[in-house]
């Protein structure tokens, strides 16, 4: 509004302002406290955090409430308080085997390496609203929790059971994967089926998979210092698509599989995971690493098979997607986006869509600065239009002219001869001439 002329704009502007405030706050409804919007909208929360580029769940629910559900607009509030925030430190790198799943699939492989965890999942669930009435599904809930606690307290007498039995405990073991257990401890064994291999490691082994690792791209890419611009590193593409709005990664995916781009032709997902991660930092005083906190992630690796002429066909390239909270819909279109940015290398527009058209908070902040005042642009587009109407009618108007003198120039007779025309007279020593007046 820096540019209006309008009078009373500021008042307008603060009228709107308060009537969005009180229609968040009054109500006929109980206010809706974070712990609800935390625990009963997850997923949208998790999105904020995601496209925010902050894991920090109450700000976001309380962005995300500010916001009255819009998920891009929460995300710009999150992204707008993390800039105010000092750097008080830089993160150790983790390794994403560290994470202790919640949730993993393996739809390449039936039997994976480790177990299959279902986890909280709606991909077995037909779509229909529930219209159970409100208090007979928190009744339905209760007691659903409570067979639950009752599982898990037999479930935990069945295991100290097995481990005050010495027969018990090796058949124990037997259950899981060698390549997982920990070999003196039955309860390690336990807590590293939360930590299994995953199938990229069983790739290698079998010479399945080509080498990402490069070594080209030892320092990840910090987009939120400088712009990242095509020709980036594939450690800037991850970055961006891994805050990158949900919606346009998909759409971006989609275009990809089935549009003009066609960079993935055969899609498999090899592994979908969903965990906590460790938050690691150095110690100020004695630089040794500490585990200061832990955040949810959502992990993804997609395979591709290669066909290309240039390209080796014993061989399968594999992309990898990371992002916040659980959001499996963007780790799966960003893991393939990135097996199709890793195969353009620059030929076509794919790496500038992914690194500038990916952003929600961009895209959107662009298109909704279009309903801020612009009267002054389109004046001046007006004048230039009638500047340009006035120059054609003005062309018109001589082309007619210099018509019409065309046609009067058409019609006119022929032009006469001077010479045969006008008579000559008689030479002034021509006796004949001179007395009959010419006549002969």
């Amino acid at each position: 509004m820096g540019y209006s002329g309008a009078r009373g704009g500021l008042d307008a502007i603060r009228a709107a302002e308060a009537l969005v405030r009180r229609r968040r706050l009054a109500g006929e409804s109980d206010w809706l406290g974070l712990d609800q919007v935390t625990e009963r909208l997850r997923l949208a929360v998790d999105r904020v955090q995601g496209e925010g580029g902050l894991w920090a769940p109450e700000l976001a629910a309380r962005a995300f409430r500010q916001a009255e559900g819009d998920v891009l607009e929460a995300a710009q509030l999150l992204r707008a308080y993390r800039s105010t925030l000092p750097r008080l430190a830089y993160t150790v790198p983790v390794d994403a085997d560290e994470m202790v799943l919640l949730r993993r699939i393996v739809p390449a492989y039936r039997t994976p390496p480790g177990p299959q965890l279902l986890g909280r999942t709606l991909d077995y669930t037909g779509r229909l609203i529930d219209l159970t009435p409100d208090a007979e599904a928190r009744a339905e809930a209760r007691a659903e929790a409570h067979r639950g606690e009752a599982h898990r307290d037999e479930a935990r007498r069945d295991e100290d059971t097995a481990d005050a039995s010495p027969q018990a405990s090796v058949d124990t073991g037997s259950r899981h994967s060698t390549d997982t257990a920990a070999p003196d401890s039955p309860a390690d064994d336990r807590v590293d089926q939360r930590r299994p291999p995953r199938l990229l490691d069983l790739l290698r082994s079998l010479d399945l998979a080509v080498e990402r690792r490069t070594g080209e791209d030892p320092e990840p890419f910090d987009i939120t210092r400088k712009p990242a611009r095509p020709g980036a590193p594939r450690s800037a593409w991850l970055a961006a698509m891994s805050r990158a709005e949900t919606g346009a990664l998909m759409n971006l995916w989609y275009r990809n599989v089935l549009g003009p781009d066609g960079y993935i032709h055969e899609v498999t997902l090899g592994e979908v995971r969903h965990g906590y991660l460790p938050v690691r930092v150095a110690h100020p005083h004695t630089g040794g690493s500490v585990d200061i906190g832990t955040v949810r992630a959502t992990e993804t690796e997609a395979i591709e098979d290669l066909d290309g002429l240039d390209e080796d066909r014993t061989k399968f390239d594999v992309g990898y997607g990371l992002c916040f909270g659980h959001n499996e819909r963007k780790a799966i279109a960003m893991a393939n986006l990135d097996i199709s940015a890793w195969r353009d290398r620059g030929r076509s527009a794919l790496h500038q869509s992914i690194l500038l058209t990916t952003d929600g908070l961009d895209s959107s902040g662009f298109l909704e600065h279009l309903k801020l005042p612009h009267y002054v642009t389109f004046r001046s587009m007006v004048e230039r239009k009638r500047a340009v109407a006035a120059a054609l009618a003005e062309m018109d108007r001589r082309e007619a002219t210099q018509a019409d003198v065309d046609g009067l120039l058409a019609e006119a007779p022929p032009e006469v001869d001077c010479i045969s025309s006008v008579s000559v007279g008689p030479a002034a020593d021509d006796p004949v001439s001179a007395s009959t007046g010419g006549t002969p």
